[in-house]
């Protein structure tokens, strides 16, 4: 079957729809008029394999906080949504990520129980117009929706283009190892509860 899915999301801050294939090949069409926040979801998309086609209109004219937090629970609740039972997945992933000086470290377990774990410092509060501290609401909107246990650690880094980018990359990596169907377990469920949910 198909693990593809759309979700739209809109509200009185927020306009979004977005697309996802958990099969694809990475082919990205983004626009959330947030220009480095287009370039992580692109990164998300490439690196992990996931075609990702995402609209966000937004009260940009405020700040950029309900844009970039809803386009996470957007992006999430899409994965959500395309894994269905979570029959067959490998449901672990992890990826120590370097980019330069940058090194992180993310971990995902796409359990159904939502949780963040994020420790990464930020060393400047600005990265051009957006504030850095963010990005911390997008991967905390992404793990809620996806109903995912989400860990994100900076181990190493000086510049925060670089460590952000880390962060996105290293989800993207993690999230591909997850998402891929075992062909030793395909018809299962991997949790000896039977089910992967939240409650």
């Amino acid at each position: 079957m198909a693990r593809t899915a759309t979700v739209e999301r809109n509200t009185a801050e927020t306009r979004i729809s977005g697309t996802v294939d958990l099969d694809g090949t990475g082919v990205y069409d983004v626009k959330t008029g947030i220009g480095f926040l287009d370039h992580m979801l692109e990164q998300l998309s490439r690196h992990s394999l996931i075609d990702l086609t995402l609209r966000a209109e937004g009260d940009l004219h405020i700040d950029f906080h309900h844009t970039t937090e809803d386009s996470g629970y957007v992006v999430g609740a899409a994965v959500a949504k395309a894994l269905g039972e979570r029959k067959g997945i490998t449901r672990y992933g992890a990826c120590l990520l370097p980019m330069d000086e940058a090194l992180t470290r993310v971990a995902i377990d796409l359990s159904g129980r939502p949780f963040l774990s994020w420790d990464v410092p930020m060393p400047t509060q600005k990265l051009g117009d957006m504030d850095t501290e963010l990005f911390k609401e997008w991967f905390r909107a992404f793990a809620q929706a996806a109903g995912a246990t989400l860990h994100v650690d900076s181990l190493k880094g000086e510049n925060t283009h670089h460590i952000v980018e880390t962060c996105y990359k290293g989800l993207a990596r993690a999230l591909r190892e997850a998402v891929e169907i075992d062909p030793r377990k395909a018809d299962a469920v991997p949790s000896t509860k039977g089910a992967l949910r939240s409650d």
